[in-house]
C-alpha cells in the first residue's frame, strides 16, 4: 500500500518518522483546547475534536495520497477563532464554528476543482510573506499577553508586567527552557519544553492534577453542527463572510505552501509537480469540515512533518503512526487540561511558533515600496487590532491601489481586484 520499497525506506524507519513528527506536533493537543476554551467551548470537547480533525486529515493524507505530512487544528486560526471572531464580533462559539463549517465545505468544492491552484498564483507572494508574519505577531502577542509579560497600560495601550508574579516567572523559565531545547536542535522541543515547565509548575505549587492523569475520551455536547443548512444560516444572518473568506484564505496559503515545502524536503515532487495533489489538499479541507462539526478551529498542514521527513519517512505509513498516537492521547485529556489551564505552560509555544512564522518577513521585498508597504499594512494591523481578517483586508485593499497609482494595474490579477472591493464592502459597511 505504501510502496515503501519503491521510496526507499523501510517499516522501522517510517514508525521512527511517525514518532518523531508526533512529538514534534503533539504539542497543539494542549495548546489548541487552551486557546479554544476561552472561546467558551468546553475543553473535553475541543480537546476530542482536536484529535478527531488531525487523526482524520492525517489518515486521508496518508492513505489516499501516501504522504509523510501531518495534519492538524492550525495555530494563529485558533487564536483568531477565540480572541477575534467570538471575541469582537459578539458571537457564539456554536456560530463561529459554523463559519469554520462553511469555509471547509467551500474549501473541499476547491479541492475538487483547479481553482484553488489558481486563487494561490493569483495572490501577490508579498501579501503572503505578510499575511504569515502577521499571523506569526498576533499570535506571539496573545502569548505574551495571556501569561502576564505584556499587561495593559493606560498611556501606551500596552507596557511590560511584572517580573516578580510567578505566572510570569514560570513562563519566562518555560520559554527559556523551550528556546535552549531548539537551538540545539532536540526533536520535540515544544511538548519537551512545555513537559519540563509542568514539573517545575508541579514541584512549585502551581500546577495540580485533581482530576487525574487518565479518563475515557467524550464529547461533553456531542456533535456542535449537525445540521450543515443551519451553519449557511448562521453565517447569513450574523454577515460572517469576511470570517469564511479570512479562514478559507490563511488555510489555503498555509496548507499549500507547507505542503509544497515538506514535499520538495521529501523528495516527492516530480517534474516539477506533486503527484496526487488532489488527494493531498483535500485532507486539510475535509479536517476542517469534520473538525468543526465536532468543535475545533480550521486545521492545516503542519511544518512540523519535515522532522519526520529528516528521520527518514518518505510515505503515509508515517501519518498513519501520527494518527494513531493521536488517538492514543485522547486518553490523556485531564493530564492535558491540568498542563494548558495554566498558561504560563503553553504561552512559550505561542511565542516562538510566532518568532517562526515571522522568518516570512524576510522574502518580502523591501525595497519596493508598492509591494513592501501593503505587507507591512498586514503584519502591523493584525496584532493592533487582534484580527486576521482586517490585516488581510487592508493588505488586499491597498495592494492593488498602489499598482494603479504606479501605472501597474495590468500586473494585478483580476481576482485581486474582485477581492479589494469584497475587503472594503465588509470594512465599510458590515460590523467587525
Amino acid at each position: 500500500m505504501f510502496k515503501l520499497k519503491q521510496n526507499n525506506t523501510t517499516v522501522r524507519t517510517e514508525l521512527m518518522a511517525g514518532l518523531t513528527t508526533f512529538l514534534t506536533i503533539v504539542y497543539i493537543v494542549v495548546v489548541n483546547p487552551g486557546i479554544l476554551s476561552q472561546a467558551g467551548i468546553p475543553f473535553d470537547q475541543v480537546f476530542l475534536a482536536t484529535i478527531i480533525a488531525a487523526a482524520l486529515g492525517t489518515l486521508w493524507m496518508a492513505l489516499f495520497a501516501n504522504y509523510p505530512i501531518a495534519i492538524a487544528p492550525g495555530m494563529g486560526l485558533n487564536a483568531y477563532f477565540a480572541f477575534s471572531v467570538v471575541g469582537n464580533n459578539n458571537v457564539d462559539y456554536t456560530v463561529a464554528l459554523s463559519a469554520v463549517f462553511v469555509a471547509g465545505v467551500i474549501f473541499v468544492i476547491l479541492s475538487l476543482t483547479p481553482f484553488r491552484e489558481k486563487l494561490i498564483l493569483a495572490i501577490p507572494d508579498n501579501l503572503k510573506h505578510g499575511i504569515t508574519a502577521g499571523i506569526g505577531l498576533f499570535i506571539a502577542f496573545i502569548g505574551l499577553r495571556q501569561t502576564g509579560i505584556i499587561v495593559a497600560h493606560p498611556e501606551n495601550l500596552v507596557g511590560l508586567g511584572d517580573l516578580q508574579s510567578p505566572t510570569v516567572i514560570i513562563a519566562l523559565v518555560g520559554l527559556a527552557i523551550t528556546i535552549v531545547l531548539f537551538s540545539l536542535n532536540i526533536k520535540g522541543a515544544l511538548f519537551i519544553g512545555m513537559i519540563v515547565t509542568s514539573i517545575i509548575a508541579y514541584f512549585t505549587g502551581y500546577l495540580s492534577f485533581e482530576n487525574g492523569i487518565m479518563a475515557s475520551p467524550h464529547l461533553p455536547e456531542g456533535l456542535i453542527i449537525s445540521n450543515p443548512f443551519s451553519a449557511f444560516g448562521d453565517v447569513i444572518q450574523h454577515g460572517l463572510y469576511a470570517v469564511v473568506f479570512s479562514f478559507l484564505l490563511v488555510t489555503i496559503f498555509d496548507t499549500t505552501g507547507t505542503m509544497i515545502g515538506v514535499a520538495e524536503q521529501a523528495g516527492l515532487i516530480k517534474n516539477n509537480k506533486l503527484p496526487k495533489a488532489r488527494q493531498a489538499l483535500l485532507a486539510d479541507s475535509l479536517g476542517t469540515s469534520v473538525g468543526a462539526m465536532f468543535g475545533t478551529s480550521p486545521t492545516t498542514a503542519f511544518i512540523e512533518s519535515t522532522s519526520g521527513v529528516a528521520a527518514g519517512g518518505r510515505t503515509g505509513l508515517t501519518g498513519v503512526t501520527v494518527a494513531i498516537l493521536f488517538i492514543i492521547s485522547a486518553f490523556f485529556a485531564p493530564l492535558v487540561s491540568s498542563i494548558s489551564g495554566l498558561s504560563a505552560i503553553t504561552a512559550p509555544a505561542l511565542i516562538i511558533v510566532g518568532s517562526l512564522m515571522m522568518g516570512a518577513i524576510s522574502d518580502v521585498k523591501w525595497s519596493e515600496f508598492d509591494e513592501a508597504f501593503p505587507a507591512f499594512l498586514v503584519i502591523l494591523s493584525m496584532p493592533l487590532t487582534s484580527s486576521i481578517a482586517t490585516g488581510i483586508a487592508l493588505g488586499f485593499i491597498s495592494y492593488p491601489l498602489l499598482k494603479l497609482v504606479k501605472g501597474k494595474g495590468k500586473t494585478v490579477h483580476p481576482l485581486v481586484y474582485v477581492f479589494a472591493v469584497l475587503f472594503l464592502y465588509q470594512l465599510v459597511f458590515l460590523p467587525h
